[in-house]
């Protein structure tokens, strides 16, 4: 369905706490969820579309046990899609599909996690069909292993560095250091990224993601109930998804499925690449962002070592700034999941709302894109576009 200009985002929250000891999983999605209808005027009893994935705790995908957690007792649509990272993304564009098919009129989407103090659901389960060749087989054990044979395989290719990798972390850690709630918050150097701690060849602790507890929320609408609320609203333009498998071992860890999710994002929202002011873009490791970038079209295949230097991804006068409250590097990646966040710095810049130092001047579409999975194996994408209201 295409759902250009049937929906709007009305609300957005980020929970501010990063290391939260003291508070259950379900509190944490409590907070989010009021955070964001307070934000958007409204209150959890006008709610009647509910998305979560499986980082909510409880039965149903979660969705049931929070519901109940919550009170939301007027829901008409409920969804538990779950994508990884890139759920949110998902949530959102099928809030949309659903608003526009008339089954829900106001939907709450949420994300919350808490892998540094807590335990994250989801875990423990059974073998998966795959695990018992890649992990205990050929001892594939953790993302990060996986994802530096991509990254390696990129330096092979196409001539990638570790010093070009250290430019996304640089720039994710300049746009930190404007955030007050960010994480990590101290600029970094090139050479501060290439000599820090080797993790997995060819990556460093400085081009992995931080762990850390937290989460937020958006809230989705039509146009008609936005323009009644006292709120300034972003529209949401295109979205795409897509999925990549490893189709027998015949696989390039160099592209994403962002190279099909990308083109029908941008289709459908009738824009390109050169329209876009500033990006979102899931940021698990800094290889995560590079070869996004080039899938998503800003530059050529092998390219993004080069793009990304020389400020390009800064804010806020970068050629395409990226990530500005520090993204999954150095702000907040609230249960190994960082779509959520992704959709809400986005909405922040739109509504001129983003830090002082990294606010893009007159910023009118913005790109948001998510993963879940792998870069290595077989991963999920989900491209969305999003557009200042009075753009």
């Amino acid at each position: 369905m295409n759902t250009r200009g049937n929906a709007v985002i009305v609300g957005a929250y980020e929970h501010p706490g990063r290391e939260l000891p003291d508070k259950s999983l379900a509190q944490v999605h409590a907070e989010v969820a009021l955070g964001a209808v307070a934000d958007a005027g409204l209150t959890l009893d006008d709610v009647d579309g509910f998305f979560v994935g499986h980082d909510a705790p409880g039965y149903g995908g979660g969705w049931i046990s929070m519901a109940e957690y919550l009170g939301l007792r007027n829901l008409t649509y409920m969804d538990s899609t779950e994508s990884g990272g890139a759920s949110p993304i998902y949530h959102v564009s099928h809030a949309a599909a659903a608003i526009a098919a008339g089954k829900c009129e106001i939907a709450l989407v949420a994300l919350a996690g808490k892998p540094r103090t807590g335990i994250q659901p989801g875990g423990g389960g059974p073998l998966t069909p795959e695990e018992s060749f890649e992990g205990r087989m050929f001892g594939v054990t953790g993302l990060v292993a996986s994802y530096a044979l991509s990254a390696r395989r990129h330096m092979h290719e196409f001539g990638t560095t570790s010093a070009q990798l250290a430019e996304i972390k640089v720039a994710a850690s300049i746009h930190a250091s404007h955030n007050p709630n960010a994480f990590l918050r101290k600029a970094l150097t090139v050479e501060d990224v290439v000599n820090s701690p080797l993790i997995a060849d060819p990556l460093r602790r400085g081009d992995c993601c931080v762990v850390t507890d937290g989460g937020g929320a958006v809230v989705v609408t039509s146009p008609e109930i936005a323009r009644t609320l006292d709120r300034r609203a972003v529209k949401v333009l295109g979205q795409g998804e897509a999925g990549k498998i490893v189709n027998g071992g015949k696989l390039d860890l160099t592209y994403t499925p962002a190279v099909w999710s990308g083109p029908r994002a941008f289709e459908q929202a009738g824009v390109t690449q050169a329209d876009i002011d500033y990006v979102s873009i899931y940021d698990s490791f800094t290889i995560t962002v590079l070869e996004i970038l080039e899938d998503l079209g800003f530059c050529e295949k092998g390219k993004g070592g080069e793009f990304v230097q020389d400020g390009t991804l800064v804010a806020p006068h970068g050629r395409l700034p990226f990530n500005t409250d520090g993204g999954g590097l150095a702000n907040n990646h609230p249960g190994h999941r960082g779509g959520i966040t992704k959709i809400i710095e986005a909405v922040r810049q739109l509504r001129g709302e983003a830090n002082a130092g990294v606010q893009i001047p007159d910023c009118e579409i913005a790109l948001v894109h998510g993963n879940g999975g792998d870069l290595g194996t077989r991963m999920r994408s989900a491209t969305m576009i999003l557009g200042r209201e009075d753009a």
